[in-house]
């Protein structure tokens, strides 16, 4: 199972509303569709044994 971590996040109501709405259009769950988006935002982990 790969490693997860929860976060509490405040949003302003109408992102949260645009997130639903994408979400179902993707039919995805909100936190997939939120996943979904930073991953595609922040491009491919790039592994770094360098990283503090």
């Amino acid at each position: 199972m790969e490693d997860e971590k929860r976060i509490s996040l405040r949003l302003p109501t109408h992102l949260h509303t645009r997130l639903v709405e994408a979400a179902r259009t993707d039919r995805r769950s909100l936190n997939s569709e939120i996943v979904h988006l930073l991953e595609a935002a922040l491009g491919p982990a790039v592994e770094d044994d360098q990283s503090p």
